[in-house]
C-alpha cells in the first residue's frame, strides 16, 4: 500500500509549515528562468536547461502537492507576462512531466518484513522515456506525419547555412536534410537529459542538507522493463522499411538510446563495485565519456546486452561465489 503523503509532509518540521510560500517562490523562480530565454544569452539558455530544478525542488522536499502548487504560480506568472503558447508549452512540456515523475517518485510500500520500498528507479526511468516518445509522436503527427515534418525541417534549417561560405547547393542540401532527419528524436531525447539532469540536482542538493522525502536511487539498481530493449530493437529494424519506416526507426532509436544509457551506467557502477577501487574506473569513464560523448554509446550498448546476457545476474552470482568462498 502507498504511505500516505500527508503524513511524510506533516514529518517535515517547519519546511511543512511553510510549504506554501516555498512553493510559491520555487514557481515563480522556474517561471523567471523560462522568460530569460528572450535574452538569448548563453548565462540565460542555461537558466532555461535549469527552469524545472526549482519545480523538482519544491516536490522532492515537500511532496507533489508542493510541486502542483510551484507549477499553478509559474504557469500563471507566464500567463500574464508571456504569449499563452509560451505558458501552455512549459505546462506540458514542464510542469505537467515534473508533478508526475515527483508523484511516481515519492511513491513506497511496505514489504513483508515491514521495510519501505521506494518506486522502482528502472520504472521512473520508463515514464521519462514514455514522455519522450509521446513527445516524439505528437510532434510529427502535428506537421502531418513524417514527410511534413522533415519538410518544415528542411525549411527551417535551410537559411541557417545559407550564409556559410564553401557550401555547394548540394552538400548544403546533404547536411540540411542529415540534420532535419534526427532532429525530432534529438530534441526530444534532450529534453529527457535536461528533465533528468534537473531532478538530479535537486535530489543532489536537498540531499546535502537531509531535506528529502526518499533517499537518493543507487543507480546500479537500475533495471529496465523489457519492452524497451525490445521497442529499441523493434525501432531499429523499422530503418530498413523504406523513408517514413527510417524516419520513425531513426529518431525513435534516439530516444530509446537515453534509458539505455542509464542502464548501462547501472551496469557498469556494479561492476565497479566488484573492484577494491570502484571510484577510479568511473571517473576515468565519466571524463572520457565528458570530452567526447561516444563512451555513452557503450553505455547504450551494455544496457541494451544486459536484459538477454543477464550481465547482472551474473555479476550477483559471481559476488556471492566469492563471497561463499571468503566466508
Amino acid at each position: 500500500m502507498d504511505l500516505p503523503r500527508s503524513r511524510q509532509e506533516r514529518h517535515r518540521g517547519p519546511a511543512a509549515r511553510a510549504a506554501l510560500p516555498i512553493a510559491v517562490l520555487c514557481g515563480l523562480a522556474a517561471a523567471a528562468f523560462t522568460l530569460t530565454a528572450g535574452t538569448g544569452s548563453v548565462g540565460a539558455m542555461i537558466l532555461v536547461f535549469l527552469a524545472e530544478l526549482p519545480l523538482f525542488l519544491a516536490g522532492l522536499w515537500l511532496g507533489y502537492r508542493a510541486a502542483i502548487l510551484a507549477s499553478l504560480a509559474a504557469v500563471m506568472l507566464l500567463l500574464a507576462t508571456s504569449p499563452w503558447g509560451e505558458a501552455l508549452l512549459f505546462a506540458v512540456s514542464s510542469a505537467g512531466p515534473v508533478v508526475f515523475l515527483v508523484r511516481q517518485t515519492l511513491l513506497a510500500k511496505r514489504n513483508k518484513e515491514g521495510n519501505r520500498e521506494w518506486y522502482p528507479l528502472g520504472l521512473l526511468t520508463a515514464w521519462l522515456t514514455g514522455f519522450g516518445l509521446l513527445a516524439l509522436v505528437l510532434s510529427i503527427f502535428a506537421f502531418g506525419g513524417p514527410n511534413g515534418i522533415e519538410t518544415a525541417l528542411r525549411r527551417a534549417l535551410g537559411p541557417l547555412l545559407a550564409p556559410v561560405p564553401g557550401l555547394s547547393a548540394g552538400e548544403r542540401a546533404g547536411i540540411v536534410n542529415a540534420v532535419a532527419a534526427v532532429t525530432p528524436g534529438t530534441l526530444a531525447a534532450s529534453w529527457m537529459v535536461m528533465t533528468l539532469t534537473n531532478a538530479v540536482l535537486a535530489q543532489g542538493v536537498l540531499g546535502r542538507f537531509g531535506a528529502t522525502l526518499r533517499p537518493s536511487p543507487d543507480i546500479a539498481t537500475l533495471a529496465l522493463p523489457l519492452w524497451l530493449p525490445a521497442l529499441f530493437v523493434a525501432a531499429a529494424g523499422m530503418t530498413v522499411l523504406g523513408a517514413n519506416g527510417r524516419f520513425l526507426g531513426v529518431n525513435g532509436m534516439i530516444v530509446l538510446a537515453v534509458p539505455l544509457c542509464l542502464a548501462g551506467l547501472g551496469v557498469m557502477h556494479d561492476f565497479a563495485r566488484t573492484l577494491s577501487r570502484p571510484a577510479m574506473p568511473l571517473t576515468v569513464f565519466y571524463v572520457f565519456a565528458g570530452l567526447f560523448g561516444w563512451p555513452f554509446l557503450f553505455a547504450a550498448l551494455l544496457g541494451l546486452l544486459d536484459p538477454p546476457l543477464g550481465l547482472r545476474r551474473r555479476l550477483n552470482r559471481s559476488r556471492s561465489q566469492k563471497g561463499e568462498i571468503d566466508g
